[in-house]
């Protein structure tokens, strides 16, 4: 949502070296940004809330945090960069609502498949019984 302003007490940034492949560049410079947001701190409306913590998946903390980690890039700028853009596209996904499901009923022939679908089940599993010998 390009008018949401993200609070920046709601933010939380740390620095961590990052892994993998890379050289000795990558075990001496913290460039991976770890962006911490706490979502009370947004100020979401209840439906946007619901559903950010839906999209949000395994990043969201048991403290009500959503970890974003960002390491696309070989500076802490780019980084920090890529994390915001992250964040501000998984809230503005939260904004849209979905479309409200109309619930509508089974017609009359799908009623009566589903009938005589379970009357050839129960013949079937009527056979199945003891054989009795005359």
């Amino acid at each position: 949502m390009p008018g949401f302003d993200i609070p920046d007490d709601a933010l939380e940034e740390r620095f961590i070296t990052g892994g993998g492949p890379g050289g000795q560049n990558v075990n001496k410079v913290a460039t991976t940004v770890q962006l911490r947001v706490d979502l009370f701190k947004l100020g979401l409306p209840p439906y946007a809330y619901r559903k950010l913590k839906e999209l949000a998946g395994s990043r969201l903390t048991s403290a009500n945090e959503i970890v974003i980690q960002a390491s696309r890039f070989r500076t802490q700028e780019a980084n920090r960069q890529d994390a915001r853009e992250r964040l501000s596209d998984m809230i503005a996904k939260a904004h849209i609502r979905d479309a409200r499901r109309i619930a509508t009923k089974p017609g009359k022939a799908a009623k009566a498949r589903r009938v005589d679908e379970k009357k050839a089940r129960s013949s079937v599993k009527q056979g199945r019984g003891r054989v009795q010998m005359d």
